[in-house]
């Protein structure tokens, strides 16, 4: 991996010989961090992020909705492709993470999808000045690899954004060799130490960047599996229905409003048009 000095706006950071190449946000286009990237690509980056600066996520990118769940687990300690809560069941990738929407029990899941990309993003808390990103770079990266015993070449990215940052990390299956932890884990462990909870017995997580002791406000975890996932609309909440619902109501009134006000001052210009002529007729 490498930093992309002169473009922020990128993922996938490689080196090339010598030279840092990464991926421009929006585009997918590869950029040469040795030189300036065109602004056709800084400006389509732009746009594709949210305007908090967040970095856009991939669009089959998902989160946890569900949460702690009693999981069934293989003799290995994978997750079982389809699980179960009574009779409602639904099928997880291999971060156990629901994908499809809750069937029944005749649900079939026919293998267990792999999560290949994990997007970490983290908010710290508010501060006058920004952090620098080497040194966050450098810290997370040892963390990573020492705490969490991650081999660093599954560390895609470590992106800075002031208040966010991102962490990439993705692992194909025909990567990951038996000794490999899986990316998953560590998600839920790094998740886990962030937010105070850690799994450790006793060694705490504490994130200092350049002595500096970081605090963070939210923690955020998206999945993208090799198979990209099963949701439907059945998948909405009641709430969000009820507030889709309140909307297109809210809308048609409005049209039929618009509509019968058209109609009505029509009706009355047309009146003040013949009143008009019938008193100017009955004056002459």
């Amino acid at each position: 991996g490498c930093i992309c000095e002169k473009n922020k706006r990128v993922t996938n950071c490689r080196l090339v010989g010598a030279s840092c190449f990464c991926d421009s946000v929006g585009s997918g286009v590869s950029v040469n961090c040795g030189t300036l990237t065109s602004k056709c690509l800084l400006m389509k980056a732009e746009v594709m992020g949210s305007k908090s600066g967040r970095r856009e996520k991939p669009k089959d990118a998902f989160e946890d909705t569900d949460g702690l769940y009693d999981p069934e687990c293989e003799n290995t300690g994978i997750f079982k492709a389809k699980q179960c809560n009574g009779t409602t069941c639904w099928c997880v990738n291999t971060a156990g993470v629901r994908r499809t929407d809750k069937h029944d029990a005749d649900l079939k899941c026919n293998k267990l999808v792999r999560t290949t990309w994990i997007i970490i993003e983290m908010k710290h808390a508010e501060r006058n000045t920004p952090l620098n990103a080497e040194s966050l770079n450098k810290f997370f990266r040892e963390t990573i690899t020492n705490r969490y015993m991650l081999d660093g070449r599954y560390i895609s990215s470590v992106v800075y954004e002031k208040p966010f940052i991102t962490i990439d990390l993705k692992q194909n299956s025909s990567e990951k060799t038996l000794g490999d932890v899986d990316i998953a884990d560590v998600a839920y462990y790094l998740e886990k130490d962030v937010k105070g909870d850690s799994v450790f017995h006793s060694n705490t997580l504490n994130v200092s960047i350049d002595n500096e002791m970081l605090h963070m406000e939210k923690t955020m975890v998206y999945y993208v599996d090799e198979i990209p996932p099963e949701f439907s609309m059945k998948s909405l909440t009641p709430g969000l229905i009820a507030v889709i619902v309140v909307i297109i109501v809210a809308v048609v009134a409005g049209i039929v409003v618009l509509v019968l006000t058209r109609r009505r001052k029509g009706k009355y210009v047309k009146a003040e048009v013949i009143n008009f002529c019938l008193w100017g007729g009955w004056g002459r």
